[in-house]
């Protein structure tokens, strides 16, 4: 990222003090105030590729011409502006950047909308947000049994019916503005949504910089796979929006995962590092065509998520070569993707179980069941505080509140502890199951079963599974004389919720569940008992 400074400043990630919504917290001195500066910076680069997918490619010069012919439309057209929500709901392509980016350009806020959801689940976050336009390509609309409340922009068609002319002004925002609202899975059985910051995303991509800021100069740019969709901080965040800061090419991925379509991916386009999570990782450098490729070009692959296996981490120097760097960090939606990182020489190599340490400006504390700061060793729950976290869900005081302190500390539901200035975790969030990088709370697929007539009871849980880390297994008990079949079920869920969320391990038992004296089932009966 270049960073504009004022002239003789040596140091563009020098780090001070401010006051951030009434809290003093460590920020970067010299930083954007707004997302859509990044995209007026990046227009010099002209014609070095910046999105690369297999339909189409833009370079700098015709994305920034793209994006502003597209906020042009968007303000004249559905009057979008400072404030104005606008929701995107579509596979990844060069079209939903340039949506974005022309969305936030004029302070509107982007509403990134899951493109695996069923239809209900689209539907409820369409309500929630209440968006002036929604952005989206025929699969998902098609999905929908009703139409949705406001104007439909194509997606398909978008870079068609934009026409140029002159260049739009920036919105005016402040930096604690929101900019996007990104959709998690929540504890009560529907999906919150995370609002991030202006500040918060520009944080985000600043740390992003800082820690590339060691590498060599010169050179062609890097050219930066990901798999990860644009729904997700990984490939928004991390992804699209880290490149065009950077001056990177981004190259996507388009479909369903194939590990032989990301291998010729890569050898095609000579991608130099690779940002996925640990399931898709495995998936290739488990594949029986791993060794016809040419993966050469990467010498990086970041993720995150948990902590890497070692045998994973061993699997993957043999197949893209012993100096690969591997980058494993641990973070949420909640806090923008990172809060730690492990890329420093040796981290890994000494410590694989790790996530690493605090990235720059993040204060990481693990903290006792009364909310007490605990020393090295000691195991307790995560918390999390820097300019990163998200300024709370929308709509939803209550579960703002559950999640951030007065102080501005974010709890993150999981456990860990630091031993030498690193951190490892414990445990993920106690019902959180971890499916392939992919967030799923057991409450939302039990109450989507407990509405079927046929089941009595239910309880969802993950098990362990080798390629995706955990796999969603339900155990069902039937109501007297309403016999069910897992088929049945599966069908009852798949139509309701995103594919990734359906279990592919079913138990259908007669004896009731097991429950404490308050009413609440076991799990871990459960899953031992089975």
């Amino acid at each position: 990222m270049t960073i504009a400074v004022p002239d003789g400043v040596e140091r563009p990630y020098e780090i001070t003090e401010e006051e951030v919504l009434g809290r003093r917290l460590a920020v970067f001195r010299h930083r954007r105030r707004h997302l859509g500066e990044l995209v007026e910076a990046s227009a010099r680069y002209g014609d070095r590729e910046y999105l690369v997918f297999p339909r189409r490619r833009l370079t700098y010069a015709e994305h920034h011409a793209a994006v502003t012919a597209t906020a042009r439309l968007l303000r004249d057209r559905y009057g979008v502006g400072p404030g104005s929500r606008v929701a995107i709901l579509a596979a990844n392509a060069p079209e939903w950047i340039v949506a974005f980016w022309a969305a936030v350009g004029l302070g509107g806020v982007v509403v990134a909308l899951n493109a695996w959801w069923a239809g209900e689940e689209i539907e409820y976050a369409l309500g929630d947000a209440d968006p002036v336009l929604l952005v989206a390509d025929r699969e998902r609309l098609d999905r929908l049994r009703t139409a949705p409340a406001c104007p439909v922009l194509p997606i398909e068609t978008l870079l068609d019916r934009v026409e140029p002319g002159p260049a739009v002004p920036l919105g005016p925002v402040r930096e604690d503005d929101p900019a996007v609202v990104l959709y998690t899975s929540g504890t009560s059985g529907r999906p919150k949504g995370a609002v991030h910051t202006h500040r918060n995303i520009l944080a985000q991509l600043q740390v992003q910089a800082s820690l590339a800021a060691g590498s060599p100069p010169g050179g062609p740019p890097a050219r930066i796979f990901s798999s990860s969709p644009f729904f997700h901080v990984s490939g928004l965040h991390g992804g699209a929006l880290a490149r065009l800061a950077s001056g990177a090419v981004f190259v996507g991925y388009e479909g369903r995962f194939d590990a032989v379509s990301v291998m010729r991916t890569i050898e095609r386009e000579r991608c130099t590092a690779w940002s996925a999570v640990p399931t898709v990782v495995w998936r290739v450098v488990h594949h029986p065509d791993a060794g016809r490729y040419d993966l050469s070009s990467i010498t990086r692959i970041n993720g995150g998520g948990s902590a890497w296996s070692p045998a994973l981490q061993e699997r993957m120097r043999a197949v893209f070569g012993a100096g690969l760097v591997i980058g494993v960090g641990y973070g949420s939606t909640e806090c923008t993707a990172w809060a730690t990182i492990a890329t420093a020489p040796g981290d890994l190599a000494d410590h694989p179980t790790t996530v690493g340490r605090p990235v720059p400006t993040v204060e990481v504390e693990i903290r006792d069941p009364d909310g007490k700061p605990l020393p090295e060793g000691e195991e307790g729950e995560i918390h999390v505080r820097s300019p990163l976290v998200m300024l709370g869900y929308w709509h939803d005081d209550e579960a703002t509140a559950g999640a951030l302190d007065g102080d501005g500390w974010l709890r993150m539901g999981d456990l860990g502890t630091f031993r030498d200035g690193l951190l490892y975790l414990a445990s993920r969030r106690t019902d959180l199951i971890l499916r392939g990088g992919e967030n799923v709370y057991p409450a939302e697929i039990e109450n989507c079963l407990e509405a079927h007539p046929g089941v009595a009871e239910c309880v969802v849980v993950g098990v362990p599974h080798e390629e995706l880390g955990q796999e969603v297994a339900a155990v069902v008990v039937p109501r007297a004389g309403s016999p069910v079949d897992a088929g049945e079920l599966a069908a009852h869920v798949a139509g309701r919720l995103a594919r990734f969320k359906v279990p592919s391990r079913w138990i259908i038992r007669t004896d009731p569940l097991p429950r404490t004296a308050s009413g609440k089932v076991v799990r871990a009966d459960v899953t031992a008992g089975e």
